[in-house]
């Protein structure tokens, strides 16, 4: 899949940007705090409704203004064309696809775009909620299903915590963690599928970006002990979750981690292994979901030739021109490997917030 076209309105200090792109290589050159880095998270938010920067909707507008809202005409690997939307007004989203207003999920499923930044090292070192995160978004690619059983889930788990805060008695929780048991076994079976057929594809890109660390093992924790099932595990639980105030035990607090023959655990790594290892799951995801669909994601790359040495950089690049999809990059100058492609990308510069080709 690729963008044809791209509209940003008031997104950060964008104010007005309409892009022709290329079904290639589209590089934002210009220098640090231009909007380059914008483009991108535009991008990024038609693929999972958010931004990969800030957790805040609200600061993704352009100061001064009511909100923001990002266009695409997306064509599919089918050669299908779909006009689709994301705008935040009156301080909610909005998606859309052609002229109908859907669910995020339903925008989501559409567009795959997957994303390096500065900050993606935090998949490796950051909190478990990331990588959680990370894992979700493929599985809902390639397992439809997964939403529905996340969402049973969720809303189990949120009746469950108004009883865990209020002390209810033992028979008011059975029904939830009824609910709760099926749902989360379900979407926890998907999970490790997923990570199952992502460790298949990541040995390969790990042993290029981090062959001196050695043979490379992916960890998974569901999120409760594997000796009980789930309904188990939640109520033995009852008493521990009523004195914290919530439920302590399940899927929402799964994990999973990455270790190698010669840095055991994630502690070990220097912060440019974490980025070479982000790196890997990035591109992982994608040739991952490409295997899936038929169709590869948009590939985005932020600032990668000031986050990678030149011979790392290197393999990144051909990994990516070798997959044939859509790649957008940002950079303070085109580096010389993509300034020697051909064909030549499509380079855009960009200033104080406007975009030119």
């Amino acid at each position: 899949m690729h963008l044809r076209e791209l509209r940003i309105e008031n997104l950060r200090i964008l104010a007005n940007v309409d892009l022709a792109l290329s079904p290639g290589w589209n590089v934002f050159v210009g220098a640090n705090g231009a909007g380059k880095t914008s483009v991108l998270e535009a991008v990024f938010q038609l693929s999972h409704g958010r931004s990969f920067r800030s957790a805040t909707r609200d600061a993704l507008t352009r100061l001064g203004t009511a909100g923001h809202a990002t266009f695409g005409r997306l064509v599919l690997g089918s050669g299908q064309e779909r006009r689709i939307g994301l705008a935040r007004v009156g301080g909610r989203l909005e998606a859309r696809i052609d002229s109908d207003t859907v669910g995020i999920g339903t925008l989501v499923q559409t567009c795959a775009v997957v994303c390096f930044e500065p900050g993606s090292h935090e998949l490796i070192h950051g909190a478990a909620e990331e990588r959680r995160r990370y894992l979700d978004w493929g599985v809902f690619h390639v397992e439809h299903v997964f939403l529905r059983e996340w969402r049973r889930y969720q809303r189990a788990l949120k009746q469950r915590n108004v009883l865990v805060r209020e002390g209810a008695s033992d028979a008011a929780f059975e029904p939830w963690e009824i609910e709760m048991a099926a749902s989360g076994e379900a979407l926890t079976a998907s999970r490790r599928r997923y990570l199952d057929a992502l460790a298949a594809v990541i040995h390969p890109l790990l042993a290029d970006l981090l062959g001196e660390l050695g043979a490379p093992t992916l960890g998974f924790s569901a999120g409760w002990t594997s000796e009980l099932t789930l309904a188990e595990a939640l109520r033995e639980g009852r008493a521990r979750d009523r004195e914290r105030g919530h439920t302590m035990r399940g899927p929402h607090r799964a994990d999973w981690t990455i270790g190698f023959e010669k840095a055991p655990r994630r502690e070990h790594l220097s912060r440019g292994q974490e980025k070479l290892c982000a790196l890997a799951f990035m591109l992982a995801q994608a040739r991952l979901h490409a295997t899936a669909t038929g169709d590869w994601p948009v590939l985005c790359f932020d600032d990668i030739a000031s986050e990678l040495d030149r011979e790392h950089l290197r393999i990144v690049l051909q990994a990516a021109r070798e997959s044939g999809a859509q790649v957008l990059v940002s950079s303070t100058e085109v580096p010389d490997d993509i300034a020697a492609m051909d064909p030549p990308p499509r380079v855009f510069h960009v200033e104080q917030g406007v975009v030119n080709p």
